[in-house]
C-alpha cells in the first residue's frame, strides 16, 4: 500500500506543524501564510506601533518556527501562534519601558495633521483603537480577545495562560477605563 505524498496545501494546522518539526522545509511556510493576516490585526492591536507590531510578530514568528518541536497539541495551533504572537508584543512592551527610544532623525518636524475622515465607523474605529492603546496591555490584550476576536473566556484564558476569573476582571477593568477615556474624548471634541 502506497502513502499518498505529503500535500502542505490539503494539510491541517496540527500536521503541518508535525511536518515542520520533522524537517519539511514548506510547512512552516503554509502555516505562517494561513494565519499571518490574523496574527498581523492581533500585533498591530497589542502594540503602541506598527513598528512594534512588525518586530513582535517577527518574534513571534522565529519562536515559534524554532520550538515547533515543543508543541504538546493541548490547544488549537492558531490558538498557539495567537498566545506567543501576544507574549512577544507584552516583551517589547516591557523591553521598551525599560529603555527609551531615540530618533535617529535630524528632523523635529511635526507629522502633517491627517485631514478628517467624514465615514462615521472609520472615524470611531480609530478613536475606539486610540483609547484602547491607553489601557495597560494586560487589560488590552483581554479586551482584544473576548471583545474583538470574540474568544471565549475559557479560551482566551488558555491562550494567555491566565485563570478565567482574571480575564474576566481585566476585561471588566479595561471597560470601565476605556468608558472613561471615550467619554473624555468626547467631551474634548464637543468643546473643538
Amino acid at each position: 500500500m502506497r502513502r499518498r505524498a505529503f500535500d502542505p496545501d490539503e494539510a491541517t494546522d496540527r500536521e503541518l506543524l508535525a511536518a515542520h518539526a520533522a524537517g519539511n522545509p514548506h510547512a512552516f511556510t503554509v502555516l505562517f501564510r494561513r494565519h499571518y493576516d490574523h496574527l498581523w490585526q492581533l500585533a498591530v492591536r497589542t502594540s503602541y506601533t506598527t513598528e512594534d507590531a512588525a518586530d513582535s510578530l517577527q518574534d513571534a514568528l522565529l519562536s515559534a518556527h524554532r520550538n515547533a518541536a515543543t508543541f504538546r497539541g493541548e490547544a488549537e495551533v492558531h490558538s498557539w501562534l495567537h498566545r506567543i504572537v501576544v507574549n512577544a508584543c507584552l516583551d517589547r512592551i516591557r523591553r521598551n519601558k525599560a529603555r527609551r527610544a531615540v530618533s535617529l532623525s535630524d528632523e523635529n518636524v511635526a507629522e502633517p495633521v491627517a485631514e478628517r475622515d467624514d465615514i462615521a465607523e472609520l472615524e470611531m474605529s480609530m478613536v475606539v483603537d486610540a483609547a484602547l492603546f491607553t489601557l495597560p496591555p494586560e487589560q488590552r490584550t483581554a479586551l482584544v480577545a473576548i471583545d474583538i476576536e470574540r474568544y471565549t473566556v475559557a479560551e482566551a484564558a488558555a491562550m494567555l495562560g491566565v485563570a478565567e476569573g482574571t480575564i474576566k476582571s481585566r476585561c471588566a477593568r479595561g471597560r470601565e477605563r476605556l468608558k472613561q477615556q471615550l467619554e473624555f474624548l468626547r467631551e474634548q471634541r464637543n468643546r473643538t
